[in-house]
């Protein structure tokens, strides 16, 4: 089990063609160390591990010209319908995926029929993908030079958190259904999103949400995050959507790297 989160330390990886085998989670071993300074150190042993390996991702990636984003949010926030609204907007061919979940393959059978290429990732009791098995995905994944690459992770508003992927950006779905207090109960995803997205809005009139008290409570842990009011089932919002993946060089970008997302449109601000 992992020092840090609790998950098993093995994960199983299914390939394109429904094939399955199990990796070594790369944690560190020693995982019943008795003392809490040594489990501090444990777990900053196993972060800064994993950072190294987010750093050789980033630069595989910048060595293709490749884009990555993480996408992180609970169970049922919306994220794979989200993914499959936004394949279809895009150019063809300009999305490709990688999804996380414990178990079975659907979400990256929903993926596939949207017209995007993916590689599922099975974690098997693992709560959060990290670099390695991204590592892994990319080179199987093999995206094209000049595309994004979406990285669904699992849902889960606390791990993700903390294990960096490489990814260029993080986006956080959170849905109208969860309650408008989430960023403050979970504040290290906030803390680390650059885009929240308010998924569900065809839901407002169904449940007690406040969209307003929801952003103000991300801009408390997070002062700079931006955010958009989308529905992945109607489409409201999305095109402002498709516009802030344009607008950061998601979709476009070469050889440059973006580090001010500050001109996208129609962000809250």
């Amino acid at each position: 089990m992992c020092a840090i989160c609790g998950c098993d330390d093995h994960l199983e990886h299914v390939h394109a063609d429904g094939t399955r085998h199990r990796h070594a989670h790369p944690h560190e071993a020693h995982h019943h160390e008795p003392h809490h300074h040594e489990h501090v150190e444990l777990e900053a042993r196993v972060l800064a591990k994993n950072d190294a390996l987010a750093g050789e991702n980033a630069a595989w990636l910048e060595r293709h010209g490749v884009v990555a984003l993480n996408l992180m949010g609970a169970p049922g926030c919306g994220k794979t319908s989200l993914l499959e609204r936004t394949i279809r907007a895009l150019e063809p061919g300009s999305l490709a995926v990688i999804e996380g979940d414990q178990a079975t393959a659907n979400d990256a059978e929903r993926i596939r029929a949207a017209g995007a290429a993916v590689v599922q990732v099975n974690t098997g009791t693992g709560c959060h993908l990290d670099a390695v098995m991204v590592a892994r995905a990319l080179a199987e994944l093999a995206p094209r030079p000049r595309s994004l690459v979406a990285i669904e992770n699992v849902g889960n508003l606390v791990c993700p958190a903390l294990f960096r992927l490489g990814e260029h950006r993080r986006v956080v779905v959170l849905s109208v259904a969860e309650g408008d207090d989430k960023p403050l109960k979970y504040p290290h995803m906030f803390r680390a999103a650059d885009l929240v997205l308010v998924n569900k809005i065809d839901l407002l009139a169904h449940v007690d949400f406040d969209v307003e008290r929801a952003i103000g409570n991300a801009r408390a842990v997070n002062p700079g995050v931006q955010a958009l009011r989308v529905s992945a089932r109607s489409g409201e919002g999305l095109e402002a959507w498709y516009r802030w993946l344009r607008l950061e060089g998601l979709r476009d970008r070469a050889e440059r790297r973006f580090e001010d997302p500050g001109h996208a449109a129609r962000i809250e601000r």
